[in-house]
């Protein structure tokens, strides 16, 4: 294992990195650029994790809302949680920025704020853990993520520090 690459995404200094919108990578496959983006909703080893249940949860709605997006449907690779709990990524193709997504991202995490009725795929027949959701808890994450970091984003938010 000594010998073993760091992965990108542990070269980021986590003591620092604050909740924002960042570009972790940017991969090739053939000509095309597919950017990841670390969506992080918590500062890492500085304050509580979201549970499982509702990383399930804004798992479903986020994968749900940005596979149906009119405009950039086309764009989107994947969505999901971060082993750590605190945050998400998104992988879209493109060779794109963090302010390029910040309308995205942002009506994104308002429509999980405002979400009711059933979320999509939580079935046993469509999800292999359907009973792990939590839609109260996952539209609070948006709404304090919305409101707290999404609103006036600043640089600090967007680029990783140092």
């Amino acid at each position: 294992m000594d010998n073993m690459k760091k992965i990108a995404s542990f070269t980021v200094n986590h003591l620092n990195l604050l909740r924002g919108i960042y570009v972790s990578r940017k991969d090739y496959c053939g000509d095309d650029c597919i950017t990841t983006f670390d969506i992080r909703m918590k500062e890492p080893n500085r304050e509580p994790v979201m549970n499982t249940a509702e990383c399930h949860t804004i798992e479903h709605l986020g994968a749900t809302y940005l596979r149906n997006d009119p405009s950039l449907s086309s764009q989107i690779v994947y969505f999901g949680p971060m082993g750590c709990r605190t945050g998400f990524y998104l992988l879209m193709k493109g060779d794109l920025t963090s302010k390029d997504v910040i309308p995205l991202i942002t009506d994104l995490f308002q429509f999980m704020a405002d979400y009711e009725g059933d979320v999509p795929g939580a079935a046993a027949r469509d999800c292999g853990n359907y009973l792990d959701m939590n839609l109260g808890m996952a539209k609070y994450e948006s709404k304090k993520y919305l409101n707290e970091v999404l609103t006036d984003i600043d640089e600090d938010h967007l680029i990783y520090p140092e």
